[in-house]
């Protein structure tokens, strides 16, 4: 057993022994175990551990237990922490030129470990528009289009995929507007989780000139796993078979969504929305989807990630909320890749400390584009999101858009010392950060979002009321 292997192990039994380490969204799974009838039929979980060789996976402790976790003893894998500028042969990047080839291999590790890898014959998407409405979104002309995305099922019709998806832009503009998409939250366009007083986040973008629009994760890939890998666009793609340990999971697969629907702005310009000004914004499991999709797809314009925590902006190696082991049990795994088992396994042993990258370098891959990282406050956002594993890793990532000619957070620049803003202060340039008063939601951070986005993207400006006729002047008798 690795010295890493050992200081986990040892960890685990201490939680568990003290019971302040309940298992949350994950379990002790053993190759030979046995569930209801159906899972013994198919269990799609234990079929990727079959594939991996995994006999045994840890309990995840308890990420809303704060006293398992100490900031201390946070950072037992720092030695092992990836260094976003050192190619795997060695060689340090210094200059521009070189940040290709290393974000080449950065990208490598994240598809084949941790997200999955898009299958090359994923299939095309013929869009519809289905309605065409015209509204007001405070005091300002609006037109809205429903979209369908039909995905070709000609190679399996058994699977049918239509992605729902909407966007409205300001009526009248003589040019393309920016656009900030969000995945809906719990399968309906637009979730309102801890709506503040106010106008809503929709109401500001177009009140600066931006569209905004919503794309339903749930009709892109089922937010499940068992069975519901087998369905969905990942289903589809496999012909309705499970997946190798290298597929895609549902954080891609739901970012492969947007960048199909940034093909629909790209293809019709006459629906108002500038293709190369094209933003996505997500909280929780869709702020780690909307990192993975500008971390991929480089015609992502800018990207506001709230609370996403392990999977999304926080460190795996930062021991501290969520770890991940609750990504590898059976309640989330789904969102993975298949291989990404590996490191929540017991037997054999791998830890976080073993994955070739770490979130730092998902955050650089979207240099030299503006990237807004956001997060609340305890008690409202959880104790599990680990805010400061993500400022760290923002820390980590600077150096690349230092590199690129960009500003980063402005702190010194050691992710073990750098103390954290303020709650209410926004620092950085295109890399930024932001704590806002609040709780498991994006609203409060949108104010100033949308006044630092406006530092980078400028959007047209709004269409002028006409000016009213002046009365004539009533005739003069005589």
């Amino acid at each position: 057993m690795s010295v890493r292997c050992k200081y986990f192990s040892a960890y685990s039994v201490f939680v568990i022994i003290l019971g302040i380490a309940p298992i949350f969204n994950s379990s002790v799974v053993h190759a030979d175990r046995r569930g209801s009838s159906a899972q013994d039929e198919y269990d799609d979980h234990q079929n990727m551990m079959n594939q991996l060789g995994i006999r045994q996976l840890r309990p995840g402790a308890n990420p809303n237990n704060q006293s398992t976790f100490d900031e201390a003893t946070a950072n037992p894998y720092k030695d092992s922490m990836p260094d976003v500028l050192t190619m795997k042969d060695g060689t340090k990047v210094t200059s521009p030129a070189q940040w290709p080839k290393r974000r080449a291999e950065i990208l490598e590790d994240f598809e084949r470990e941790v997200y999955g890898r898009i299958p090359p014959d994923a299939p095309r998407v013929t869009w519809e528009v289905t309605e065409t409405t015209n509204g007001n979104s405070a005091g300002i002309p609006t037109v809205t289009k429903t979209l369908v995305g039909h995905v070709d099922n000609s190679a399996y019709p058994d699977i049918t995929v239509n992605i729902r998806a909407s966007f409205t832009v300001p009526a009248g503009v003589k040019q393309a507007v920016p656009i900030m998409l969000e995945f809906g939250f719990g399968g309906f366009f637009g979730g309102r989780r801890g709506r503040q007083s106010g106008p809503s986040w929709t109401e500001q973008a177009i009140s600066h000139g931006w569209g905004y629009g919503f794309i339903n994760p749930g009709s892109i890939q089922p937010d499940r796993g068992g069975m519901s890998l087998r369905q969905g666009i990942i289903g589809l793609t496999n012909k309705g078979q499970p997946r190798k340990p290298d597929q895609w999971g549902a954080l891609r697969a739901w970012g492969w969504g947007v960048s199909r629907l940034i093909d629909f702005f790209e293809a019709n310009p006459d629906a108002g929305v500038d293709p190369k000004k094209v933003g996505i914004e997500g909280v929780s499991r869709y702020g780690k989807a909307a990192l993975v999709t500008a971390a991929f797809d480089e015609r992502v314009a800018v990207t506001f990630v709230a609370s996403s925590g392990e999977g999304g902006a926080k460190l795996h190696r930062h021991i501290f909320g969520e770890a991940v082991e609750n990504l590898t049990g059976r309640g989330e795994y789904h969102w993975m890749t298949g291989n990404f088992l590996k490191y929540g396994a017991s037997d054999p042993c791998m830890t976080a400390a073993d994955l070739p990258v770490d979130s730092h370098e998902l955050i650089a891959l979207c240099a030299p584009r503006p990237c807004f990282i956001s997060y609340g406050v305890l008690p409202g956002d959880p104790p599990w999101v680990d805010a400061h594993g993500s400022f760290m890793a923002g820390v980590l990532a600077g150096p690349v858009y230092k590199l690129l000619g960009k500003k980063d957070f402005g702190t010194p620049g050691d992710y073990l010392t750098d103390p954290m803003p303020p709650v209410g202060k926004l620092i950085g340039g295109e890399l930024a950060w932001r704590q806002h008063e609040g709780g498991h939601t994006s609203e409060p951070n949108w104010p100033a979002f949308l006044e630092w986005v406006g530092r980078y993207i400028k959007a047209p400006p709004l269409p002028q009321p006409l000016a009213p006729t002046p009365a004539r002047p009533a005739a003069t008798p005589g």
